[in-house]
């Protein structure tokens, strides 16, 4: 177990894991920062305004949405938090993290942001305060590279990518 220095919204409860042998802690929806369809960044016109106010942000299919949590962490060396679906949104919702698992870095210091992808052609609706993703602490190392003239041949060689052992 590690500690965590952690600093929130005002408003924002510090995240928690639902039971005692949960690997992940919650993550709740505070507010949206950014929206996209394909390549472009949709606007926030005055519809997407008006339902922003009203605490809710409805995806169109394939959209992405960055959602803001509200929760700021400050991450010991050697440690990172990933970022990873909640099974239930991906299964029932088809919402998933768009780069699960995203990973926080022990030098990131601003607001942990969620991107979120309505991978079905249905609309979804996302709510401020919903669980949205679920985090997990993990202890990191760094590599050391040692370069080589040659890799072992007695291991695994090119085919191996995407192969099935079936020719």
């Amino acid at each position: 177990m590690i500690t965590l220095n952690i600093k929130t919204d005002e408003g924002v409860v510090l995240p928690v894991y639902e039971s005692e042998l949960a690997s992940g802690f919650d993550l709740r929806a505070k507010s949206f920062k950014k929206l996209f369809k394909g390549t472009k960044e949709v606007p926030l016109d005055k519809k997407l305004q008006k339902s922003i106010e009203e605490g809710y942000l409805t995806l169109r299919g394939f959209e992405r949405v960055l959602v803001g949590t509200g929760v700021y962490v400050q991450i010991p060396q050697g440690y990172e938090i990933q970022i990873r679906d909640r099974s239930g949104n991906s299964l029932k919702k088809g919402l998933l993290v768009a780069n699960s698992p995203g990973t926080i870095d022990a030098d990131y210091r601003g607001e942990i942001g969620v991107i979120l992808i309505n991978n079905t052609p249905f609309l979804n609706k996302i709510e401020l305060g919903d669980r949205i993703a679920q985090g997990v602490a993990m202890k990191v190392q760094h590599v050391i590279w040692n370069k080589v003239e040659e890799l072992d041949p007695s291991l695994r060689a090119d085919g191996g990518f995407g192969s099935t052992g079936v020719n």
